[in-house]
């Protein structure tokens, strides 16, 4: 049975491109994308095996704000190239506190980062190397939620950590309700009749077929992954 405070074999983290850009409108935020890789760099210490997908909205918001003048498929690829400057600034910043990363990418773009190859990701990790995979499935309509959840099934992951800006999922949006409440556990059916925002449906139906445990919680606690201080959400199936 899926348990948070359990330590697992090796995770995928599926963080908020958003939460990069720190206090600023856009663009990353130095100083967190350090106290980021150092909670990361605190796993792998810990015998945790990393895979990483970053959200591309520090950058680009490709669905909402470029449908006015740009097709869905080709705001989709633009998000796509944003993911892989995320997580080579990611990448950047865990090797500067000492940790080896491999970034692969769906795209084939020899000069930044490798192509995404199974074996090649899986020997990574056994490596204990942070693997970030970035560019999504490598296809437009596909959000990153989506190659997270197909990541993390191909990698053998044993569940999904979405970091975000608030700790779970609460019944309304806690940012704007100060009375909202934090579920400490959700049935994904339950979950999608309240019209609650977890992940997109695609992603979710995969997790669902695949029996893939979903995990919500703050970005920043990211590092209380598999300890008895852990707080968010857990979403199952019912």
């Amino acid at each position: 049975m899926f348990d948070i405070k359990k330590q697992p074999k090796r995770v995928m983290l599926k963080l908020s491109g958003e939460a990069l850009k720190g206090a600023g409108e856009y663009g990353f935020d130095i100083d967190f994308l350090d106290q980021l890789a150092k909670k990361i760099v605190s796993l792998t210490k810990r015998g945790i095996e990393i895979v990483v997908i970053l959200g591309w909205g520090n950058i680009f918001r490709g669905v909402s704000g470029a449908s006015k003048w740009m097709d869905r498929a080709t705001g989709d690829y633009v998000g796509m190239l944003a993911t892989v400057m995320n997580g080579i600034a990611l990448g950047e910043a865990l090797e500067r506190n000492g940790q080896p990363v491999s970034v692969l990418s769906s795209l084939e773009m020899p000069k930044v980062a490798e192509l995404f190859v199974r074996k090649k990701a899986l020997s990574y990790l056994e490596d204990k190397k942070v693997v970030i995979s970035v560019a999504g499935t490598g296809n437009p309509f596909f959000t990153t939620d989506t190659s997270a959840v197909q990541k993390a099934l191909e990698l053998n992951c044993e569940y999904i950590v979405k970091g975000t800006k608030v700790d779970g999922v609460y019944d309304s949006d806690p940012m704007k309700n100060p009375n909202a409440v934090r579920f400490d556990s959700i049935a994904v059916e339950e979950a999608l009749k309240m019209g609650l925002n977890i992940m997109d449906h695609s992603a979710i139906a995969m997790a669902m077929d695949n029996k893939l445990p979903l995990y919500v919680c703050r970005i920043g606690d990211i590092d209380q992954i598999g300890t008895e201080t852990m707080r968010g959400t857990h979403i199952f199936v019912d």
